[in-house]
């Protein structure tokens, strides 16, 4: 014990030598930050003859005053897969028998009888599980307040205060564009946004390939820090086959809004390849297919999209309604007369979009009618047809006309405006990360 004793004592002077450095250190680093020199220095005979005292005091706790069951208690509980109204309250620790029966109530409460999972519900409760407020923000944006007032329970829905934040995620494909979406937590709707900005350029039912990589900066809406909902994509990049597609937002105080190329080029083609949102190809364009249904050998002039009965039609290209009816094999048809000597067709429908009429116009991406199996189909698909002068030609080969790109009065803000965004993309390229607020 005598030894370690000595030993200690023999570092004192060694340790308080570093420390006096250290201090010298900190002093001198503060010049170039401050442009003062500042330096603190410590006798070192002086250390030893601090006196060194054990001080034991006794805290008094303040009285707390009794509330009388006042006290309030907040909880909050995420929505899980399965769960009724019922099992939530009862992780809120809400035992209050009214608030159930008034929460039960469709219309005291019709936004909770579509619980989202992972949506978040929050609880005002007293020390017995009296219910005194509860709050739930559902994925439109709208939040129903249940409070307790004088005369009992009383809801209202109100729109909540939202606010936008920019958010940038990336992946890469392994097996689908929607697998890799999830994989990092990308809502659907800005995948099928995506499908929809590079449907022009990227056939997502057949080109995909491993490995390729996109981009997306996006808007979210919040409300007190808890995500409500998507909104658009401002830029995004797509690289298919080692080759990179990219878009920007530009709202063009023309009316010509859309996704642009960052050097001003339209990416929104005259036509979309596909007017179905990720259905797989059936039968392709051929001049000699087995026909199912008449058992013999004819030509097939159009691609078929197979999907549920009642998947929604979209047009592929502004328009104007030249047929709506039935028409032999295709059954519910619908042509539409584009510009110049383009025309398009829709077969074997369900049913057609509500008052769609003859001569209506039609704009690209409107829903038109709905998947069925009228006509001559074994199966529920829809038979699509791209006509150049009434002569049918393969669509996923065609070469598609481009859209008009950004009006030369608007060069100037367009390139300030999505300069920004631009430089987003050029970022997320030269970091490894899956997500990036």
């Amino acid at each position: 014990m005598q030894r370690l004793r000595d030993l200690i004592l023999t570092q004192k002077p060694l340790i308080l030598e570093r420390k006096i450095k250290l201090r010298w250190l900190v002093g001198l680093s503060s010049v170039p930050l401050f442009g003062i020199i500042a330096a603190f220095g410590f006798a070192p005979d002086s250390a030893d003859k601090v006196p060194l005292q054990t001080v034991i005091e006794a805290i008094q706790l303040p009285n707390i005053p009794s509330q009388d069951g006042n006290i309030a208690l907040w909880r909050e509980e995420k929505i899980q897969r399965g769960d009724t109204i019922g099992t939530l309250l009862a992780r809120l620790k809400v035992t209050d028998i009214e608030a159930v029966d008034f929460l039960r109530n469709p219309k005291n409460a019709h936004s909770l009888y579509q619980l989202t999972p992972g949506r978040l519900v929050q609880a005002k409760t007293d020390q017995n599980g009296k219910l005194l407020s509860l709050h739930y923000l559902n994925g439109k944006g709208d939040e129903l307040v249940v409070a307790r007032t004088e005369n009992g329970l009383q809801s209202k829905e109100q729109t909540a205060n939202l606010e936008t934040r920019i958010q940038m995620k990336s992946a890469s494909i392994d097996s689908s564009l929607f697998a890799a979406t999830d994989s990092i937590g990308l809502p659907d709707s800005v995948a099928t946004q995506i499908a929809d900005m590079f449907a022009s350029d990227i056939d997502f039912h057949r080109d995909l390939r491993k490995g390729d990589h996109f981009t997306v900066v996006y808007e979210m809406s919040y409300s007190n820090g808890e995500p409500v909902k998507t909104g658009r994509i401002l830029a995004a990049e797509f690289i298919n086959q080692g080759k990179s597609y990219r878009a920007v937002y530009f709202d063009a105080p023309g009316g010509e809004s859309g996704y642009y190329t960052p050097e001003g080029k339209n990416l929104r083609k005259a036509f979309l390849r596909c007017p179905l949102p990720f259905s797989r190809i059936t039968s392709g364009f051929t001049l000699a297919r087995f026909h199912p249904f008449l058992q013999k050998w004819r030509a097939h002039k159009g691609v078929d999209f197979g999907a549920p009965i009642g998947t929604p039609v979209r047009a592929t290209a502004d328009g104007t309604v030249e047929f709506k009816g039935s028409q032999h094999g295709y059954g519910n048809l619908i042509v539409l007369q584009h510009q110049g000597k383009f025309s398009t067709a829709y077969g074997h429908l369900s049913r057609f979009a509500g008052g769609l009429h003859r001569g209506e116009k039609i704009s690209q991406g409107e829903v038109i009618g709905y998947v069925g199996m009228t006509g001559w189909a074994t199966g529920p698909h829809l038979h699509y047809e791209f006509r150049i002068n009434d002569t049918a030609v393969d669509p996923m080969k065609a070469v598609l006309p481009g859209a008009r790109p950004i009006n030369p009065q608007y060069a100037s803000a367009f390139r300030v405006e999505t300069r920004a965004l631009a430089e987003r993309l050029n970022l997320m390229r030269s970091v490894d990360l899956a997500n990036l607020d």
